[in-house]
């Protein structure tokens, strides 16, 4: 049986989290941090495949997170909540069975437990008007159970 994806999400957190402070290679963290979710290879194949996707996705993420904080300075973002931010908009964007409306209930609940006490509305606004405008580009693209609640019909991948 494989891990809860809030677990597993969480442990993506810690390393994206541990690779932003300490610049070490990611390869050396995904051993240290997410290795263990080895006996368990969906969880483990997730957690890996998110964690490369949003580190090389990263200038993407932070343009479209950008457009969205008015009045806010992006690096004075608390660095969870950035990091919250990209994994969601990484999901929203790039893995295609996951429902839009998970997405953006686990990055709230992993707000709500690993960063400040107005992080988890804030997350959600921004990842809202984000989605919003992704629908409104067509660029969320989902597939099998990712077409849960997104009124979305059943297409061809295309990128």
């Amino acid at each position: 049986m494989s891990l809860r994806r809030r677990v597993v999400r969480e442990r993506v957190l810690q390393a994206l989290y541990a690779y932003e402070l300490s610049h070490e290679p990611i390869q050396f963290i995904i051993e240290n941090i997410v290795s263990d979710l080895e006996k368990q290879p969906e969880s483990f194949g997730f957690a890996k495949q998110l964690i490369l996707k949003v580190i090389e996705c990263n200038n993407e993420l932070d343009d479209l997170i950008r457009q969205r904080i008015e009045h806010w300075e992006f690096n004075r973002l608390a660095i969870i909540d950035r990091i919250i931010l990209r994994m969601s908009i990484c999901e929203l964007l790039y893995f295609d069975d996951i429902p839009p409306k998970v997405t953006m209930n686990e990055a709230i609940e992993i707000a709500r437990d690993f960063s400040t006490d107005k992080s988890d509305k804030f997350v959600n606004g921004v990842l809202d008007s984000i989605l919003d405008d992704l629908k409104k580009d067509g660029r969320i693209k989902k597939s099998g159970r990712g077409l849960v609640n997104t009124g979305a019909h059943k297409q061809p991948k295309q990128r």
